[in-house]
């Protein structure tokens, strides 16, 4: 339920019952809060001197004076302690009371009224109904009854406005944590986004070289646990400077990606795919031998590029290490497979030659 919807003693899952009880610690009984109503008429005639009386000492205290700030505020003030003297001697201490108390100690604490300024003011009408009340009833004993029901009547609200501050403070620190949370989760968020985006080659959604050596090398090392074979791919596009100049860079992206969408198409879940560098590229192919490569993954490839490319060709290097063959480090590994690769560069363009 929206809060708005709810009144004060609702948010703050205070019941009637729980109010009951309050006034059974205090000693406040229905008896006495009648008798606080049967001198309220001796309040209500010099009510509006006692304001004013109150008002001028509160403003003489800079702080509470810089914390009012206007002569409309006071007004309000003024008003809002007039029906607070009154409700203290209403004889009515129902729902509508005590709501009415937590919203004293809601706005107070919202417009920076500090407790020690607040117990300090609360004080101070205290002494003067009090001393209003011993100077208009002849009554001796009836007089302490009152004060005595009217103090016990003062802590009873006290409890209230304090509760509320205390609630209000629970419900800015939640919020505090909740936009500190949201902040945090979205950083989080952010900083995924971020750490994704470094380890992604932007053209080609395949890994970049960022983490290529260490995770090698952690695959090597299953791989030597294991006693399974582990194969690179080291792959380069065929005269791409050459395609570059007579068809621009735009052409040259579009075979970049190219190339990419047939790697990830058709390596396994457990394969890694990278940009190794402008035009080159590296698979890394876990428990996967240097002929399943050569004539399954890579005829595979090939034709899927040739689909959209047909005038693109690739060199490739495959070099597998495994338990018989030995294993080594990363870049050991890359040389290898690269090596490899360049003997096929090597070739075609001998071949090539040749054929002029």
């Amino acid at each position: 339920m929206n809060p708005t919807d709810q009144s004060l003693m609702q948010q703050m899952q205070i019941s009637i019952i729980d109010i009951e009880y309050r006034k059974q610690l205090l000693g406040l009984t229905a008896p006495e809060l009648q008798e606080l109503a049967r001198v309220r008429y001796l309040i209500e005639a010099d009510l509006d001197q006692m304001i004013e009386a109150f008002y001028s000492f509160q403003t003489s205290i800079p702080e509470i004076n810089s914390i009012i700030g206007d002569a409309d505020t006071l007004r309000r003030l003024k008003m809002a302690q007039h029906q607070y003297i009154l409700d203290l001697f209403s004889g009515c201490y129902d729902s509508n009371y005590i709501n009415n108390r937590l919203r004293i100690g809601l706005v107070h604490k919202r417009i920076g009224v500090e407790p020690r300024f607040y117990l300090a003011a609360l004080h101070h009408l205290k002494i003067r109904l009090f001393d209003h009340i011993r100077t208009c009833l002849d009554d001796q004993a009836w007089a302490d009854a009152i004060l005595v029901s009217l103090e016990k009547l003062f802590i009873f609200d006290m409890t209230l406005v304090f509760e509320t501050y205390v609630w209000s403070l629970i419900n800015e620190v939640n919020h505090s944590k909740q936009k500190l949370q949201a902040y945090a989760s979205a950083l989080g968020v952010h900083a995924q986004e971020m750490e994704t985006l470094s380890r992604i080659d932007p053209l080609t959604g395949l890994l970049n070289v960022r983490d290529l050596i260490p995770l090698l090398n952690e695959l090597i090392y299953r791989a030597e646990q294991k006693g399974e074979p582990l194969t690179l791919v080291f792959i380069d596009i065929n005269d791409f400077k050459k395609m570059n100049d007579e068809y621009g860079h735009l052409f040259g992206d579009q075979v970049i990606q190219a190339v990419a969408t047939a790697l990830k198409q058709f390596a396994r879940d457990e394969d890694y795919c990278f940009r190794y560098g402008g035009d080159e590229f590296l698979l890394v192919l876990p428990n996967c031998t240097e002929h399943s490569a050569e004539h399954s993954l890579i005829p595979r490839i090939l034709e899927q590029l040739h689909l959209t490319h047909q005038q693109v060709s690739l060199s490739i290097g495959i070099h597998q290490v495994d338990a018989k063959s030995g294993y080594m480090d990363s870049s050991s590994l890359i040389r290898a497979a690269d090596s490899k690769m360049y003997a096929v560069k090597k070739s075609l363009k001998m071949q090539q030659t040749e054929q002029h």
